[in-house]
């Protein structure tokens, strides 16, 4: 079973941190996390976005720094579980409908990942005639 797996660095010296692996400390210690190497590296690659700061910054105001950024670890936390474009999906749902709450994101995930399906098609009715018999 893969535990982990991590991009070669090139560089001497060079660390790169994943922020995932971080999570349950800084759920416990979230002030911790706005000023995380952690955190800066996933916005440099792009696994930190601006719909997650813009989450973060609501739910902040909402629920105090402390809670909203524990609100925010836990809408992390669903990467485990879910692909990072629907996590984003949930967050962008979410913020639209002024839910700044991790089940909130979750439950927008999850209709984010349902597979599409297409509508039933339409069947035509047909309006009775009236016919004579003669």
């Amino acid at each position: 079973m893969e535990v982990a797996r991590h991009e070669r660095l090139i560089a001497k010296g060079a660390v790169r941190l994943e922020l995932d692996h971080y999570l349950e400390a800084l759920v416990r210690k979230p002030g911790a996390f706005p000023g995380s190497t952690a955190l800066e590296q996933a916005r440099s690659a792009g696994k930190f976005t601006p719909v997650h700061d813009a989450w973060w910054d609501q739910a902040k105001k909402l629920h105090g720094e402390r809670d909203g950024t524990r609100a925010l670890i836990e809408v992390l936390l669903l990467g485990r579980h879910l692909h990072h474009e629907h996590v984003v999906a949930g967050l962008a749902a979410a913020l639209r409908a002024g839910a700044m709450a991790a089940d909130a994101v979750t439950l927008e995930a999850r209709k984010a990942a349902r597979p599409r399906t297409s509508p039933p098609p339409q069947r035509m009715h047909r309006l009775p005639t009236s016919r004579r018999r003669q």
